[in-house]
Formats: structure tokens, C-alpha cells, sequence
């Protein structure tokens, strides 16, 4: 109970005034819609620069647990297309919406302030790993195999365009690529560049969790009870099982193996919607997904860190 009081409910205090304040009319749409905007393309880009620039990559950087984490997520993708095509019957196009939902953890405004306040900012070393490889990974897997589905013809050469655009437009994906650059260089950070960046970083989060409260507030739950449950199930449950079974057996570091655990525990991120607009799939189920397992995570994030080490 100590750790659902200390560790859990500060970060989903901070989404749920978000939520109040959009509901009451105390905060306006298109302000939360300015705010996400600032935290996703300024200042959490901001925050995974300086993150992947100061990263000790010698001891970040271990394939053991990108190899648990990936695995559970390509895993868990499939499971979505599958269980979305043979339980419910949808479309091959809506298969692939919904498996994303269940391969795009929230790692960043869930996974971040969840874990930092659970065992401290030193922890995080292991969440910024998965975090340069998660956009990337994610957005290709997906943009991949939704693009074959579609079935448009392209050749090669276009089908790499079109995932290629998707990912080096995302602040995220190039903050990430210049963190490596400044950090595989060797370019230092000027002091008071530093510092600026701190400034910026420190706002980050907390604005990014009031957002996401007034962005959830649009995603009522409507229809598709079942297909939404499957992918809470999957996205809460299953994919940090794997990561648990998985890093267990490649002997995971206990900091390393609970960045990899609870990062998977993480609800669907918002990015799931966006990616289902974006090709006009099963959204209705994106959106309730996103709302819905966000608010049960909750309760097994509780256990997941009751479990862990």
C-alpha cells in the first residue's frame, strides 16, 4: 500500500488535475493541446537529448535488455493482430492499429516519473536505453507492416521512404540522434547551454502528465469493450511477463531488469492514437484503449513493483 501512496498516485494526481481541469472548463482544450505540444516537441526532446548525451553507454547500452524488451514488444504486437483478426474478425488494417496499441508502451510521461520516483533518478539509465531505441523500433515495426497490409504497390525504395518520414519527423527520434551524437563525439555540453536545458527539463514531465490528463479526457470509452480489454490485457500483463521471464533468464542487473520490467508495465502512449488517425484505423478502440489502461494501470503497476526486486 506504501509504495501505491508514495510512488504511484503523485504521478496519477497530477494526470487526474489535468483531467479535472479540462472537464471543469478551468482549462481550455486548445491550451492542452498548446501544452502537449510544448512537451513533446520541445521539452521532453529537450530532456532525451540531454539524457542520451550524459549516458554511460558502456553500462546503459546492454543488448540483454533491449533483446527482453524488444522481444515482448514484437511478441505482443503480434498477439494484437492476431487475437484483433481471429477473435473479433476485424480488418487486416484494423489488426495492425490495434497490435500497435499493444507494442507502444508510454515510456517516456508514464515510464520516466514512475520509475524515478520508485528507486531514484540514477535508476533511469536503463529506461533512457529503451527510450532511443523505442520510437524508432516501434514506429518502423508498425509503419512496416501496416504499409505491406495496405498493399499500395510501392516498391522497396518507397516503402522505406514512407517509414523513414514518419520517424526522422518526430522531435524525439532526432533529439535522441543528436544526444548520440554529442555523446559518441565527445562534444561537450556548454555550461550554460546546461543549464538552459535543466531549466527546460524541469518542467518537462510534470507538464507532460497534466497534458496527458487533459488529452485522456477526449478518449471516452465507447463500444469495442472486448478488442479494448484484449489490449489492456496484453499492454499491463503480458508484455512485462515476457520482459520479466526474459531478463530473468539473460540474468539482467536488478537496475536494468526493473527499467525493463515496469517500462513494459506502462499503459499504450498516446502515440498509439496518432498512428491510428494517421491511417483511419480502429481509432474509436485506440482511444478508449489509451483512457481505459492508463487508469488500470493503476493497480498493476502496484503489483509489478510489489514483485520486483
Amino acid at each position: 500500500m506504501q509504495t501505491l501512496i508514495d510512488v504511484i498516485l503523485p504521478v496519477f494526481l497530477v494526470i487526474g488535475f489535468g483531467y479535472i481541469a479540462v472537464w471543469r472548463g478551468l482549462f481550455p482544450e486548445t491550451g492542452v493541446d498548446g501544452l502537449m505540444r510544448f512537451t513533446q516537441s520541445f521539452a521532453i526532446p529537450c530532456l532525451l537529448f540531454a539524457a542520451i548525451a550524459r549516458l554511460d553507454l558502456s553500462t546503459g547500452f546492454d543488448p540483454r535488455l533491449l533483446i527482453s524488451f524488444y522481444t515482448g514488444a514484437a511478441i505482443c504486437f503480434l498477439l494484437g493482430i492476431l487475437g484483433a483478426r481471429y477473435f473479433f474478425a476485424r480488418d487486416w488494417e484494423d489488426c495492425v492499429a490495434i497490435g500497435f496499441c499493444c507494442l507502444f508502451s508510454n515510456s517516456v510521461l508514464l515510464g520516466l516519473p514512475i520509475t524515478e520516483r520508485a528507486y531514484g533518478a540514477e535508476a533511469l539509465t536503463g529506461n533512457y536505453a529503451i527510450i532511443a531505441v523505442h520510437s524508432p523500433f516501434c514506429y518502423g515495426l508498425g509503419i512496416t507492416v501496416m504499409e505491406v497490409v495496405r498493399n499500395r504497390g510501392k516498391s522497396v525504395l518507397g516503402l522505406g521512404q514512407s517509414v523513414g518520414k514518419a520517424m526522422f519527423s518526430n522531435a524525439l527520434v532526432l533529439a535522441i540522434l543528436l544526444g548520440f551524437v554529442f555523446n559518441l563525439g565527445g562534444i561537450p555540453i556548454p555550461g550554460v547551454v546546461s543549464d538552459a536545458l535543466d531549466l527546460i527539463i524541469r518542467a518537462a514531465l510534470p507538464a507532460a502528465l497534466f497534458a496527458l490528463g487533459g488529452v485522456l479526457i477526449q478518449y471516452r470509452p465507447e463500444g469495442d469493450t472486448k478488442t479494448i480489454a484484449m489490449v489492456c490485457g496484453i499492454a499491463l500483463l503480458i508484455h512485462p511477463a515476457i520482459v520479466w521471464f526474459l531478463g530473468r533468464g539473460l540474468q539482467l542487473s536488478d537496475d536494468l531488469f526493473r527499467s525493463g520490467v515496469l517500462t513494459a508495465a506502462m499503459a499504450p502512449g498516446i502515440n498509439t492514437y496518432i498512428f491510428a488517425n494517421i491511417y483511419g484505423r480502429a481509432r474509436r478502440v485506440a482511444a478508449s484503449a489509451v483512457l481505459i489502461s492508463t487508469a488500470g494501470s493503476i493497480l498493476t503497476l502496484w503489483v509489478w513493483l510489489s514483485l520486483l526486486p
